[in-house]
């Protein structure tokens, strides 16, 4: 039998249909429904096409018979035929003509019809020729920006969307720098960045200032800064010289609170946001609440006073993706996510002692204890500690404990795990060590599952590293049966890790927060390899925190005795 379509893959195809929608200028509301229909199969952790052949794909939120329906042709045809009828008659090219900056479905439909540009190598000629500003709506500047956006896919062809490691510290930096200037009142990142998705495609801040003009003239000012876009009184965007695209947007002090929640989104959560409102007579702008009967607008500084006001706890902007929040939030029944603050300590980190470690161990160690930790594992490659390199590594880490004798120094290892479910550490070895996590990293395609769950058994391994050993952007995640696995944790009482490198976040969030709902508790890990990288603990908050996790949930929020007791018993 053959397998089943990743939902990766299966999303990817109503996306499309979607976009094809939009150009052929059907309905918004059945544009909209399959747009939603996707982001709920990529935030759902079994398969989506197995539920669709059970007939049960109806009981996920957003999915109604007819996309069962049309599920269900994937896994038989390999495509919806709906798809494949528009496909025939819309080049493909003309749905990335959506892409660029300017043009929505309706232009890039006119570009098509009208002139009979159907490539973007034609877009590119016709742009170049001044061919487009004969079409209403399109002019010289519209033509500068086609061809900039066309030069920089070019040079640039993964720049779609970009990791949040790229965009988040950048951000909080201009964010920052922004505060600091004398006409800036309230100044935030927004967007999907705000929400900590694990990608983005622009940076987004919106402030309020005594002098909107002099902060957008500083902003574009700014010495990191190649190209400006964009500059108004109260717009601006730029281009930064590490190719990140910056917007800025100075409101009105009044509305503040309203258009920061309108800009970090996500677009479903705003839209069911207002279809709720709309039932209980109330409008919503980006601007204001109108109360419909009296014509009362609501206005605020205040984000969490424009939900409280709609009747709902305030919804922290990693919830915000239509996914339950609302509901739970009108009930009082959000839970107080873990915060960064909450770490004790970080297991699972590598030294010089891994060929891939950039820093010594004394080196990491010394950065731990500044970032104000209790404990701290070293867990560098098995194979890097062979033939007496790992009794060596042992007898340094006990120097280190009588020099840093305020940090809980724990001897580790980060084992792999071999086909048959074996871990490459001997027992006389492993019963020697403080921490062990377990990781998949050669053969990955071999018994993904199984060999996890063997590994599991092994009663030395604390953790499962970066579970399905995805990299965000270059490389997808092994097929395993992520529920299979938090079960057999459960039963062993072994832990599963969110990894912080920003190109894994693995687990991803809706597994994380699978792993919760089961009872599961879970570690977020930096995996540093170098120094700098002992803050991606931060990416792995913010993935914990999209997957609904208290401070609870995650167990090195605890002293390492609490932890020491919440962990199976060694032998």
């Amino acid at each position: 039998m053959a397998a089943l379509p990743p939902n990766a893959d299966v999303a990817d195809q109503f996306d499309l249909l979607a976009d094809l929608l939009e150009l052929e200028g059907a309905e918004s509301f059945r544009v909209l429904a399959y747009r939603r229909a996707a982001t709920r199969m990529r935030e759902t952790s079994g398969s989506v096409a197995q539920l669709a052949l059970d007939g049960r794909a109806k009981e996920l939120q957003g999915i109604g018979k007819t996309i069962e329906e049309k599920i269900v042709q994937i896994v038989d045809q390999g495509e919806i035929e709906a798809l494949t009828k528009r496909k025939a008659g819309i080049p493909s090219d003309v749905v990335l003509f959506m892409r660029l900056p300017g043009l929505g479905p309706k232009t890039a439909a006119r570009i098509w019809r009208e002139l009979g540009i159907s490539t973007l190598d034609e877009l590119k000629v016709a742009a170049e020729a001044e061919r487009l500003r004969t079409l209403p709506g399109l002019g010289a500047k519209s033509e500068e920006k086609i061809l900039k956006a066309l030069a920089f896919q070019a040079e640039n062809p993964d720049t779609g969307r970009r990791l949040l490691g790229d965009g988040l510290p950048a951000v909080q930096a201009v964010v920052a720098v922004l505060r600091e200037h004398p006409a800036a009142v309230h100044v935030s990142e927004a967007g999907s960045v705000r929400r900590r998705k694990e990608t983005f495609r622009d940076l987004d801040i919106i402030a309020t200032a005594t002098d909107p003009a002099e902060l957008t003239a500083f902003f574009t000012q700014l010495t990191w800064v190649v190209d400006i876009v964009a500059h108004g009184d109260t717009k601006a965007t730029v281009l930064s010289n590490e190719g990140l695209r910056f917007d800025l947007r100075v409101v009105p002090p009044e509305s503040y609170g309203n258009l920061l929640q309108h800009f970090t989104g996500s677009k479903d959560h705003n839209v069911a946001l207002r279809e709720d409102a709309v039932r209980r007579g109330f409008s919503i702008s980006e601007y204001g609440v109108t109360t419909v009967e009296t014509g009362d607008v609501f206005k605020t500084e205040d984000e969490d006073a424009l939900y409280e006001f709609l009747g709902y706890q305030p919804i922290p902007p990693e919830l915000r993706e239509s996914n339950g929040e609302l509901d739970a939030a009108k009930r009082g029944e959000l839970p107080e996510l873990v915060e960064l603050g909450d770490l004790r300590g970080d297991l699972h980190t590598h030294t010089h002692w891994s060929a891939d470690g950039k820093n010594t161990l004394e080196e990491m160690v010394a950065a731990a204890l500044e970032r104000g930790y209790e404990y701290y594992a070293i867990t560098d490659h098995s194979h890097y500690l062979r033939d007496g390199r790992l009794a060596q590594q042992l007898e340094e880490i006990e120097q280190m404990r009588e020099r840093y004798p305020k940090l809980q120094i724990l001897a580790g290892v980060e084992a792999n795990i071999r086909s048959n479910g074996e871990v490459d550490v001997p027992d006389e070895e492993i019963a020697r060590l403080d921490w062990v996590v377990a990781s998949v990293h050669n053969a990955p395609e071999n018994r993904p599952t199984e060999r996890v769950l063997e590994a599991m058994q092994n009663p030395y391994v604390d953790c499962i590293g970066h579970l399905t050993g995805r990299r965000i952007g270059s490389r997808g995640p092994r097929d395993v049966n992520v529920e299979r696995v938090i079960e057999g944790a459960l039963e062993v009482g072994c832990f599963l890790e969110i990894n912080g490198q920003p190109d894994r976040l693995d687990l991803r969030d809706v597994h994380a927060r699978a792993a919760k709902e089961a009872g599961l508790k879970l570690v977020v890990n930096s995996d540093a390899h170098q120094i700098r990288a002992q803050k991606y603990v931060e990416f792995g908050i913010g993935q914990a925190r999209r997957g609904w996790l208290t401070k609870d949930d995650v167990a090195n929020t605890r002293t390492w005795k609490q932890l020491d007791k919440l962990r199976r018993k060694r032998p």
